[in-house]
């Protein structure tokens, strides 16, 4: 029996195949296709499949991440879309939080509202903040915002009232009327996609489903054609931003839950190889061919959070703490309007792709500046089988770059690399140090096509003491759909002050959300013993208007008190102060719901030989820094065996990706593949 992992990425889509019967795991690449996602998914499987003699019915689990709801909103490609508020709320969207996206910049505007003020109704109804009636709905009224929607050809609706997250059956009601109505719209309600306070963000949120639902629904139709076509049975998983997997009928109703559907598969990856290693405290450094995605694990546990934004779109739901630049192999180097030199956040992306792929592409990227300066194969990538042209990638960056800024084709292409490795150093200081934490306690986990071939030198500018690079690297987002678990987020809002007398009615309100997910579970085909439920409160002090996650271990009264510790060392630790005796306030209750599914097994390896035995061949590349062109031995990853030591400079070369060993620094093999390099203070 094979399980199989896939990632469609903005330039590769990268597959996974594991054999469950003797543990071997194989890798296989082939290039997106942005118009039609689904395609590269099915050819790329059915490549893999037969290439390694698998049947399509021995396939038993298929579990998939894809950004296309992601690039549906950066696009703004997403569908029609009609919004029905309380009366009085029509423009909560254009209000937003009053705040200016750039305090000082006039030039950056707010994103236009994805919902145009003429398909934004209003419905006389209202519910107070204690759940119960103030005004009951106007169904008449409901009626004719009904018609005026079908009149805007809309292809869907969201409804979101005021408090809905309190009581729900306004909502419901309107739900049940636009599809007895309008039955092929497609329907968000802010109670079943957000059922939490903080009008704008769940207005927001539940747009953005809305907005991403219809063509999220015909994707995931053309994936699941695809493989019924191939004769794969397995019904299939999608990851979504929490790192966990929901099937596809829950990924219909709640489609804004994949916007970093393939970056927290590779966290999850990446934490669970981390952990393995000895490394639990690492830095995930992301690097694929459009964007570089860093995130911060601290004691195998990766970081959380429920808000951030989507092109400047806010998107409240549990996720992975992510931060996303456009920084990738495929990011184009430009001279600004002053003449100095930019790279990205413009990407070149699968079509036309840098220069040296031969289709068609005419700016310079950073995977040019690489084939230049022969870090990279300057024949072919991908093990052989993408050839490459470095005439092509040196004509561009001679035209665009070295020539206009008087410079050595040499010394621009390391230019190139310089910018990109300060601009990826940027994003994780902003997910470490800024956030409180010493990088000197972490290890920068590279990952992605582009992670390891930057990763020594993006580790010296932050200062972080090792690098982890592990096999196939850029299969990493795929290989940690084989490492995640079955799950979905529940919320309820509760503002109430945690006492001795109120921790009962919390106990209990977690109880009722147990049946929720034990609901979910059982739609999700989930066996009694694999169940989990993991609990945590957003809390603060009262008086405060922001609060902090802790977990919650129990619903007796003797986990009261572990709270409150708990909740004193993590305000400590989140603003470095807290307050004894001051009365504590809970927000909200949250439940994970966990489905424990089987894992591939991280595997020790057993290959044997010297590095000479590795080494195919010598690159004169380009280090900088004084070293110039250096004669550099080249390495096959898959002949490095166990304890191995690689000295620089090296390049050490695989399918999916190459590691660069810069001079005066070692790799060293451990007994699970990884290369572990250290970088020192």
């Amino acid at each position: 029996m094979y399980r199989i992992g896939v990632d469609v990425g903005g330039t590769f889509t990268d597959l996974t195949l594991f054999d469950e019967e003797t543990g071997g795991v194989s890798y296989h690449k082939v290039a997106s296709t942005p118009s039609a996602p689904a395609s590269a998914i099915r050819d790329g499987i059915a490549a893999m499949l037969a290439r390694d003699g698998v049947e399509p019915c021995a396939v038993v689990y298929l579990g998939h991440g894809t950004t296309v709801a992601t690039n549906m909103i950066v696009e703004r490609r997403g569908s029609v879309t009609g919004l029905l508020v309380t009366k009085g709320f029509r423009d909560i969207l254009d209000i937003g939080r009053q705040v200016r996206p750039h305090l000082y910049d006039y030039s950056v505007l707010k994103p236009v509202p994805l919902v145009p003020r003429e398909r934004r109704l209003e419905v006389d109804e209202r519910i107070g903040v204690d759940g119960e009636t103030v005004r009951p709905l106007d169904e008449e009224q409901l009626r004719r915002a009904i018609e005026t929607l079908r009149g805007e050809d809309v292809k869907s609706i969201a409804v979101v009232f005021l408090h809905a997250y309190r009581e729900p059956s306004h909502e419901r009601r309107a739900r049940a009327m636009i599809e007895a109505m309008l039955p092929h719209v497609y329907v968000s309600i802010s109670s079943d996609v957000l059922p939490e306070f903080r009008e704008y963000e769940r207005l927001s949120t539940t747009v953005l489903n809305s907005y991403v639902g219809p063509r999220m629904k015909a994707y995931l139709a053309s994936f699941l054609s695809g493989m019924e076509g191939l004769g794969i049975a397995a019904s299939p998983y999608t990851v979504h931003s929490n790192g966990g997997l929901m099937s596809a009928a829950t990924v219909q109703d709640m489609p804004v839950r994949t916007c970093l559907s393939g970056p927290a598969a590779g966290v999850v990856g990446a934490t669970e190889v981390g952990r393995a290693a000895g490394f639990p405290n690492i830095v995930t450094f992301d690097v694929g061919g459009t964007s570089t995605d860093v995130s911060l694990v601290h004691q195998s546990r990766p970081l959380v959070t429920s808000t951030r934004t989507v092109a400047d779109y806010p998107l409240k739901v549990p996720m992975l703490d992510i931060h996303v630049i456009g920084a990738g192999g495929g990011s184009i180097a430009a001279l600004d309007d002053a003449g100095a030199l930019k790279v990205g956040p413009q990407s070149a992306g699968a079509d036309p792709g840098p220069a040296a792929y031969g289709r068609g592409g005419e700016e310079p990227t950073l995977t040019d500046a690489n084939i230049v300066l022969h870090r990279l194969d300057p024949g072919a990538l991908l093990g052989g089988q993408m050839a490459v042209d470095e005439g092509r990638a040196r004509e561009v960056l001679e035209r665009r770059v070295a020539g206009p800024l008087g410079l050595d084709l040499d010394v621009a292409a390391y230019g190139i690399i310089q910018i990109a490795v300060a601009n990826m150093a940027r994003a994780i200081r902003s997910v470490s140090t800024e956030r409180g934490h010493d990088v000197k306690e972490f290890a920068l986990f590279a990952y992605g096509g582009a992670g390891p071939l930057h990763a020594v030198e993006v580790a010296i500018e932050c200062g972080i003491p090792t690098v982890i690079v592990p096999e196939e690297p850029g299969t990493m987002c795929a290989r940690g759909m084989l490492l995640s678990d079955i799950s979905l987020d529940f919320v309820r809002t509760e503002i109430v002050p945690v006492t001795a007398q109120s921790w009962g009615g919390i106990c209990d309100v977690f109880r009722q959300m147990q049946a929720e997910a034990d609901a979910w579970l059982d739609r999700e085909e989930v066996a009694p013993p694999k169940r989990r439920c993991l609990l945590s409160v957003d809390a603060r002090y009262q008086g405060q208007n922001f609060e902090v996650p802790v977990d919650v271990h129990g619903l007796g009264a003797e986990a009261l008190a572990a709270f409150e510790r708990d909740f004193a060392v993590r305000h400590a630790r989140e603003y470095g102060y807290d307050i004894p005796g001051r009365t504590i306030e809970l927000v909200n209750c949250r439940l994970k719901a966990v489905g424990v599914t089987p894992k591939a097994p991280l595997q020790e390896i057993s290959r044997g030989g010297p590095p000479s035995d590795a080494v195919t061949g010598t690159r004169a590349a380009f280090f900088g820094g004084g070293h110039g062109r250096m004669a550099t031995p080249v390495y096959d990853r898959g002949r490095l065996a166990a304890g191995a030591t690689v000295a620089g400079p090296a390049i050490i070369e695989e399918m999916s990706s190459t590691t660069v060993v810069p001079p005066g620094f070692t790799g060293r093999i451990d007994r699970l593949g990884n290369i572990v390099i250290t970088v020192g203070a």
